[in-house]
């Protein structure tokens, strides 16, 4: 069909008069969808339980203040103070069930209030939320990657230290350890820390309490664990090799003499592709009981980045390669061994989601069991945006070497320009409530796919 060109053209030059009105319009209106995946989860009861110990007040209860700090995060808002930005907004107030929201003095009391049994019990939650689904679909395989995030704050907050910190050096700063699930991308749970502490420290009881957590969830599913060279020691090993966990784990080789050794003496190297080679053999540290699988991986590089310990062993020049080892007990060709633990990169994009679009790197108050509610807000707002994709659509995707995930997920910032942030006006006609959005035919078919998997009548 053809359209004029005074169809088509208008004039856009003349400015619209601006009138407000105390009118129930919202820039939420996806939120509707949120709303019946907290329902279909029961979300509000999971979460009244956590706090159910603590005396507080009926009105705005700890787990009123969760769901605002969950909402607050899937919304893009990142400061307590730009809650006034949305106060008036009825879909959200529906949301959380409420007339109006509390002042932002109000949800800070809240948080320094909070205990560490509630944040214990909202990681519980978490994870039951995440291992729920996994459980229902009998998954044969499940990949957990392990490693530290450093978030600093710019003034002191109870459990801060300043340590290691490679973009604000001299800050202090919380180090939270991550166990992050390959599959759905998600976080099945966080152990905080403060700031200056190693790597590995505490990691041995988390990831053997997340071995046991997944295993009964899915007591027939394979294990598999990816951590990086901070966590290579004997103890962390041993334990995963006895928990029939297959592992992979980044070796230092700059610390051990043999090892770099081996590497300078070797002459031939087998072939994986034009980029990388290989070879492996059977060795383990003097302490260490009994030995494991190295394999030795060099890639052919233009140029060198090295670190002062290794510019004494290896002239960038002459070698032309980067390096790496790593330990394992997979039974699995080298190549597949190397593109399963490179596969662990993925978990930086996850920090990197979590970081800018869920606002987890906020400090918002002094008490350390307050940030750290804060902080599972975030990561249960991340974990629930993939868990609505996941109730939308079926596995898309096959297992790799990699382990990417098997759904193919959008990122928060993509969910909220989409789905999340729409106009629409509240109206009650005949009693009935009613929303009313643009007919635009893409948005319509997103809001109607979304409630029919949730099992909502539009």
């Amino acid at each position: 069909m053809k359209y004029s060109k005074a169809q088509i053209l208008r004039r856009v030059h003349s400015i619209p008069e601006l009138r407000f009105e105390d009118q129930r319009l919202s820039s939420f209106s996806g939120l509707v969808v949120i709303q019946a995946l907290f329902k279909k989860l029961d979300l509000r009861v999971r979460l009244k339980h956590c706090f159910q110990h603590i005396r507080h007040s009926k009105v705005i209860s700890f787990s009123v203040i969760s769901i605002l700090l969950i909402v607050h995060s899937m919304l893009g808002y990142r400061r307590l103070r730009e809650l006034e930005r949305y106060k008036d907004d009825p879909i959200v107030l529906r949301t959380l069930g409420l007339s109006r929201l509390p002042d932002v003095s109000t949800v800070t009391r809240r948080l320094s209030e909070v205990d560490s049994e509630s944040v214990a019990n909202v990681r519980q939650t978490n994870r039951d939320l995440v291992l729920a689904p996994l459980t229902a679909m009998l998954v044969s395989r499940l990949t957990m990657d392990f490693d530290g995030s450093v978030l600093s704050t710019g003034r002191f907050a109870e459990g801060t230290a300043v340590g290691f910190n490679k973009q604000k050096k001299g800050k202090r700063s919380y180090y939270p350890l991550f166990c992050t699930l390959a599959q759905t991308g998600q976080v099945l749970d966080m152990y905080h820390r403060p700031g200056n502490v190693h790597d590995s420290n505490g990691a041995e009881d988390f990831i053997l309490r997340r071995v046991y957590d997944v295993r009964s969830a899915l007591p027939g599913a394979k294990l598999e664990a990816r951590l990086d060279s901070a966590f290579f020691a004997d103890k962390h090993v041993d334990m995963l090799d006895k928990e029939g966990v297959e592992f992979t784990i980044s070796v230092p080789f700059e610390r051990f003499a043999e090892l770099k050794g081996m590497i300078e003496r070797r002459k031939r190297w087998k072939h994986l592709d034009g980029k990388w080679s290989y070879f492996e053999t059977r060795w383990s540290p003097k302490c260490w009981p009994s030995d494991f699988r190295f394999i030795f991986i060099r890639q052919k590089v233009r140029k060198q980045y090295r670190e002062p310990i290794q510019l004494d062993l290896f002239i960038p020049h002459e070698h032309g390669y980067d390096f790496k080892v790593i330990v394992s007990n997979k039974k699995s060709s080298a190549r597949n061994v190397l593109r399963f633990h490179n596969g662990r990169g993925a978990q930086e994009n996850i920090f990197g989601e979590l970081k800018s679009q869920c606002q987890m790197d906020y400090i918002p108050v002094r008490r350390l069991a307050g940030n750290q509610l804060y902080l599972m807000s975030a990561v249960l707002s991340h974990n629930l945006l993939r868990a609505l994709q996941m109730e939308r659509t079926q596995p898309q995707k096959k297992t790799t070497e990699k382990r990417s995930p098997l759904w193919i997920f959008q990122e928060a910032n993509t969910i909220r320009r989409h789905l999340l942030h729409r106009a629409g006006r509240l109206t009650r006609p005949g009693g009935k409530l009613r929303l009313t959005m643009s007919g635009n035919e893409r948005t319509k078919k997103t809001f109607l796919d979304y409630l029919a998997a949730l099992g909502t009548a539009a």
